[in-house]
């Protein structure tokens, strides 16, 4: 049945706060739960795991593959019951998910338990993450989209801020099982997220009678039901293709470095893991705004102009971390990493908004993170296992430079005017 269009009630006084404020800053905590703690949380984690259960560089790096599979397996369908559902539930079950995949995490005395529990948590990872970007697209108009998406990516530098001194202080206060109470945390901090997503979440802003923030009409038509959505739109355009093959290089290459970061410093660069904390935790604190303003950039210069720059900066970052393993090297390359550690989501995400609509850019990202997913989930175990051949990591960190580099010559060819084009 067709609904009405309804009036909207103004946008509230400039002394009033838009819920689309509330919605960002909820979303950031969902990104920070279903990837700061669920994903990032196991780079500082890693050295004492992979100590306490006997596991090699290989295996480490299946425990991570494992876990992105699992993101994998939920990024499309994510996206599409996101949008046909809407996006509240899908992120409350999904948040829920990896609460219970971290705690059983937390509990695993084996590679093999490990590696089914960290799958667990990916799944529930996929289906949050993925529909809280995507939510943003419905809450911003498009002139503002890269600017949330952005500010929604800095949960994940939240994490990093606070695991980097938190965890070495749990580790050496509960000695061999401070790895399992650190994700008996994690876990416990993402089960209340769910709950505050939940209650604060909203699917769209007419759902509270208002329009996106910065929107200019004076009406809000009604959403059609699922099956009136142009689905082929997703799938048929080429533009989301490229976009995908795009985004695969992110996935690839920033996860062996996140992934193996404490590590190397630890293993191979003589860092003390406080020490390494404080890198890890520098890298957060650099990274915080990076979302943020690499999202206006694409605002203004366009969604390709920032991706090509973005890609440069991480390859040059990645090389570093292997070619100049001093200090000052280190150091560098987490600052540039910092610089851009989130950015390329934050630009996908409101490229999706750009090119499909705010109902359809769930699905759309769903699409693409596919591609991310497959990246994600080669990168880790292709890594330890030239870490395991090599004798070292500084050649895994190398290939992920090479593939961001190829991402920069990807981000090169992108023509749609969609993606080229600056704020308009």
């Amino acid at each position: 049945m067709r609904m009405s269009e309804r009036p909207l009630q103004p946008d509230p006084a400039p002394d009033r706060l838009h819920y689309a404020w509330v919605i960002l800053a909820v979303g950031a905590l969902v990104v920070f739960g279903a990837l700061g703690l669920a994903r990032f949380g196991y780079t500082m984690l890693l050295p004492p795991m992979q100590g306490d259960l006997g596991l090699d560089n290989t295996q480490a790096g299946a425990l991570a593959t494992a876990n992105l599979a699992g993101y994998l397996a939920l990024t499309v369908i994510g996206g599409a019951l996101a949008s046909h559902f809407g996006p509240r539930i899908v992120i409350t079950v999904g948040l829920a998910v990896a609460a219970v995949g971290m705690l059983l995490t937390g509990l695993a005395e084996s590679f093999g338990a490990a590696l089914t529990w960290r799958a667990l948590t990916g799944i529930g990872s996929g289906a949050s993450n993925v529909p809280v970007m995507a939510l943003l697209s419905a809450w911003f108009a498009q002139r503002r989209r890269g600017l949330a998406a952005g500010i929604g990516v800095t949960g994940s530098s939240l994490a990093l801020i606070l695991l980097g001194p938190l965890v070495p202080r749990l580790l050496a206060y509960y000695g061999q099982e401070g790895w399992r109470i650190c994700w008996f945390g994690f876990a416990g901090t993402t089960l209340a997220l769910a709950i505050l997503a939940l209650i604060v979440l909203r699917n769209r802003p007419a759902d509270v009678g208002l329009r996106p923030l910065g929107a200019s009409g004076e009406v809000a038509r009604n959403v059609p039901a699922a099956d009136g959505l142009h689905w082929g739109r997703v799938y048929r355009a080429g533009v989301m293709w490229h976009v995908g093959l795009i985004y695969v290089a992110f996935g690839f290459s920033y996860i062996i470095y996140m992934t193996f970061f404490t590590k190397y410093l630890v293993a191979e660069a003589h860092y003390t893991p406080a020490a390494a904390g404080r890198l890890f935790m520098t890298m957060g604190w650099v990274s915080l705004l990076c979302g943020l303003i690499w999202g206006w950039i694409s605002d203004h210069i366009g969604r390709k102009g920032a991706l090509i720059i973005v890609y440069l900066v991480q390859s040059i970052a990645f090389g570093l971390f292997a070619l100049w393993p001093s200090p000052t090297g280190l150091t560098l390359s987490a600052v540039l990493f910092g610089l851009t550690a989130w950015s390329i989501p934050a630009i996908v995400a409101a490229m999706c908004g750009d090119l499909l609509g705010a109902r359809l850019a769930p699905a759309g990202l769903g699409f693409v993170t596919l591609f991310f997913g497959i990246g994600q989930a080669l990168g880790p175990s292709a890594a330890g296992a030239v870490a395991d051949a090599a004798g070292s990591l500084g050649p895994a960190m190398l290939l992920a430079a090479g593939v961001a580099l190829l991402g920069a010559i990807g981000s090169l060819l992108l023509g749609h005017r969609g993606v080229t084009g600056g704020r308009g």
